[in-house]
């Protein structure tokens, strides 16, 4: 009987590993249906998430109203659904604008002449000692509410942490041995950084960018909460959190359903930007 460990898996050891792909699994799905969800919400929903319904007031969820109504009678599931479009949007959005300014400002601060780089380190220390929400909410009560501003804020925030993060990858990659081999050949100074040092530097900031979205969502999401996002009555996730926070006592649906869905889509998106990041890893 052929007992070869290669063949043979044991039972305990295949229940883990079932396991493990039931949980990276889902995370995955619960993120391509949040995709369906924004590419076509009428798939979900048949009611507009403005319809107000002056006789369906601060109903609980039912089967007519599956997340119930708010205090304008407007179907809330609805404006979830909706919703999901705009969030994701400047959740992804803002992590863009992260990463793209880290590279700028990591490039400068670890690239650039001396005269340049020794004040953008002493900016860069600055707002690293600042979270991210703190600054965040500075930025936006400098530009005012709105979808935009919540965007620039939010990602505005994010950009010393990919720049600090990039830096220190760029001054690791100056030090390999090819790019010393690459400055004894003689090679330009700019083929240096674009054919060596940029390409290696920048695969683990855009690796830690598939986790930032879930952390920007969250913070978009925040900002409304608090009223400085965006405007009602636009359906966004945190502006819905807000709409309820006058009815904890007798309408709690009209916030902690939406807040669940805020919970659910940020665990998603993290968990599955691990998984990215472990494949790639392994694929490195």
């Amino acid at each position: 009987m052929n007992h070869d460990p290669l063949l043979y898996e044991h039972p305990l050891a295949l229940r883990r590993r079932r396991k493990f792909s039931l949980t990276g699994s889902l995370p995955l799905a619960f993120v391509v249906l949040l995709l369906l969800v924004v590419l076509v919400p009428h798939w979900f929903t048949h009611y507009l998430p403005d319809d107000m319904d002056m006789d369906a007031i601060l109903q609980p969820p039912s089967l007519h109203h599956l997340f119930g109504t708010d205090a304008l009678g407007r179907d809330l599931y609805s404006r979830v659904v909706y919703g999901s479009a705009l969030s994701l949007s400047i959740g992804l959005g803002a992590t863009v604008l992260a990463t793209a300014g880290g590279i700028v400002l990591g490039l400068l601060t670890s690239l650039g002449p001396r005269w340049l780089r020794q004040p953008l380190v002493h900016l860069l220390d600055i707002l690293l000692a600042f979270p991210e929400l703190l600054l965040a909410l500075l930025i936006v009560a400098v530009l005012g509410r709105g979808p935009s501003n919540t965007l620039l804020a939010v990602g505005l925030s994010g950009i010393a942490s990919y720049a600090r993060l990039l830096r220190a990858q760029v001054l690791q990659v100056k030090l390999s041995g090819y790019v010393q081999q690459a400055v004894v050949l003689g090679e330009r100074r700019t083929t240096i950084v674009l054919r060596h040092i940029l390409p290696n530097a920048l695969r683990p900031l855009l690796v830690v960018a598939t986790l930032g979205v879930g952390q920007a969502l969250l913070n978009a999401s925040s900002l409304s909460f608090l009223g400085l996002g965006v405007v009602p009555p636009v359906a966004e996730w945190g502006a819905l959190l807000a709409d309820g926070r006058d009815f904890l006592d007798t309408a709690p649906w009209i916030s902690l359903l939406p807040a669940s869905v805020v919970a659910l889509s940020v665990i998603a998106l993290t968990l599955t930007g691990r998984r990215i990041q472990s494949r790639l890893t392994q694929g490195s």
